[in-house]
């Protein structure tokens, strides 16, 4: 890494696994990322080599939701062989770039993945096939979730079946108010024969802060119910909440040590980094949502009156 780049929180445009290659070995304190669902979101979720035409289509329900669910993504079941095989894959997504965050990270030192409910597991097969440990899954609450889950008996209606339309009244096609997403909680091992306050000592990393998380919410529960703050929001399609990032970072992490978010999107990671005085380092492949979390970066620490 160049010497200038060492103490600076940045955000770098391009491909975050050849970006992360300039990273030392057990340089970063912290990986904290919200990663791609790969449940075709957008173009930029799609991580399959399924050409299917139908896919990324929409409905008439998906349009007249405008903004909110307005591409059309696979039945869990599947249309073809293919769509069966996209679970794998996004496993071997996964993979993909495992290895460089297992190098880069300290020893003891924790990965937060936020990964989504249908292909989680597959994350977490991946990390842990690579050498991290799985040490929990934390829950997210949101406070507000849209709900697109369409009435069967409009389909029915829609064919002009009237009994059926009465008989499925009340049942519904899709998934429950999504209002839970898990938070996937890794662990770097450290060195055998050494014990976790060992570990604390020589890397300062492998205990959590209670102290921390506890000025954020009641209890030190693995569920967190944390909302956006006021007019927070609106840059990107899975922007999470800045006081949540902090929360983790505050969990894990001291002041002055290293933060890395490989998938940053519009910044919010490095801005919770910045704002609770540690190294914010974010990669994004996309120019549009770089060039916002740049201008958050620097708007950021012009309010904190500090220095990149």
């Amino acid at each position: 890494m160049n010497a200038d780049k060492k103490h600076k929180s940045r955000i770098e445009e391009g491909d975050c696994k050849e970006l992360i290659k300039e990273l030392g070995d057990n340089s970063v304190d912290l990986i904290l990322s919200d990663i791609p669902y790969g449940i075709g979101m957008d173009d930029w979720d799609v991580l399959h080599a399924n050409t299917n035409s139908a896919y990324m289509g929409s409905s008439p329900a998906q349009t007249k939701a405008g903004a909110v669910f307005k591409k059309r993504g696979k039945p869990i079941n599947g249309w073809s062989k293919a769509d069966k095989k996209i679970p794998k894959e996004y496993y071997e997504w996964c993979l993909s770039w495992a290895d460089d965050w297992h190098r880069v990270l300290k020893p003891g030192g924790s990965v937060f993945i936020f990964a989504g409910r249908r292909l989680g597991h597959r994350c977490v097969s991946a990390l842990e096939d690579t050498g991290f440990s799985f040490k929990d899954s934390l829950a997210w609450i949101r406070p507000r979730a849209p709900h697109r889950a369409q009435r069967i008996s409009v389909v029915y209606e829609r064919r002009n079946d009237t009994k059926n339309s009465k008989k499925w009244g009340g049942w519904r096609v899709g998934n429950l108010r999504p209002v839970f997403e898990p938070i996937l909680w890794f662990t770097k091992p450290y060195r055998v024969g050494t014990t976790i306050a060992d570990n604390v000592l020589d890397y300062g990393v492998g205990a959590f802060n209670e102290d921390a998380l506890t000025r954020y919410v009641k209890r030190p529960d693995n569920v967190l119910r944390i909302g956006p703050a006021p007019n927070e929001g609106g840059l990107h399609q899975t922007q999470k909440p800045v006081e949540l990032m902090k929360i983790l970072i505050e969990l894990t992490t001291q002041p002055g040590q290293v933060v890395l978010d490989p998938f940053v999107g519009s910044g919010t990671t490095v801005i919770a980094a910045a704002e609770t005085n540690r190294i914010g380092i974010g990669y994004e492949l996309d120019e549009r949502y770089a060039k916002i979390a740049k201008e958050r970066l620097v708007d950021t620490t012009n309010k904190l009156n500090r220095p990149l």
